[in-house]
C-alpha cells in the first residue's frame, strides 16, 4: 500500500455506509487539498470519495509508521491500516470534533487495531539483520550500531502493547504525552507512568 502526494490510495472497495449515497456530480467544485480534517470528513460522510481519498493521503504515511512499530508483520501492519481507513470511512459520520482531534481519532483506530492483533499473535523474535548498516559508517561503528539497534529492539519487543505504543506514539512520532494519552484512551499520568 503506497501513500504520499504521489502514491494517492484509490479504494475501490469502499462504498458508503448503508444508506448513505454517493454524490455525483457537485455544483461548485472544492478544495480538496486546503480543506480542514473536520471538512473532508463530512464530506466523506455524504460519500465524497475524492475527500476520503485527500484523508488518506495526508495520514495514511503516518498511520503506517505507527502500525509498522506496533505489529511485527510489514504486510500486517498494511492491513490494519487499511481496516482503520475504512474503519474511519464507514463511521465518518459519527465523528465529533467537540471529543476528539481527527487525528487522534484516526490514530487510536490505528491503535486500537494493532493492540487488538498483537493479542492475537505470539511474540516471534526480529530476524536476523533487521537493520541495514551504514554503507558510511566504519565496521566498529556498524558493529556498535548492529548491537545497540538490536539491544534496543529485543527491549522495546519485550515491552507489553500498550507500552510499546506509548513509545512509539511520544519518542518516534514525537506526541506530547497528552496527545498519546488521547491516542491509546489513557490519562496523561497514566502515559507517563508508561514511559517511566
Amino acid at each position: 500500500m503506497a501513500f504520499g502526494v504521489a502514491g494517492r490510495r484509490s479504494w475501490p472497495g469502499l462504498a458508503p455506509a448503508a444508506g448513505r449515497p454517493v454524490r455525483a456530480v457537485m455544483a461548485s467544485p472544492r478544495a480538496y487539498r486546503e480543506a480542514p480534517e473536520e471538512q473532508l470528513l463530512s464530506w466523506s460522510a455524504g460519500g465524497d470519495r475524492r475527500a476520503f481519498d485527500e484523508i488518506v493521503a495526508r495520514h495514511g504515511a503516518f498511520a503506517l509508521r505507527v502500525a509498522r512499530r506496533l505489529v511485527p508483520d510489514a504486510a500486517l501492519a498494511e492491513d490494519l491500516v487499511q481496516d482503520a481507513m475504512v474503519r474511519a470511512w464507514t463511521s465518518a459520520g459519527r465523528f465529533d470534533p467537540r471529543r476528539a482531534k481527527f487525528t487522534t481519532w484516526l490514530y487510536r483506530i490505528v491503535v486500537n487495531l494493532c493492540l487488538d492483533q498483537r493479542r492475537k499473535l505470539r511474540p516471534e523474535p526480529l530476524p536476523e539483520g533487521f537493520d541495514a548498516p551504514d554503507p558510511s559508517a566504519g565496521v566498529l561503528d556498524r558493529l556498535e550500531a548492529t548491537e545497540s539497534g538490536a539491544a534496543l529492539a529485543e527491549a522495546l519487543a519485550g515491552l507489553p502493547a500498550r507500552q510499546r505504543a506509548a513509545v512509539a506514539l511520544v519518542y518516534d512520532e514525537e506526541m506530547s504525552g497528552a496527545e498519546a494519552a488521547r491516542v491509546l484512551g489513557l490519562t496523561t499520568k497514566a502515559v507517563e507512568r508508561l514511559l517511566a
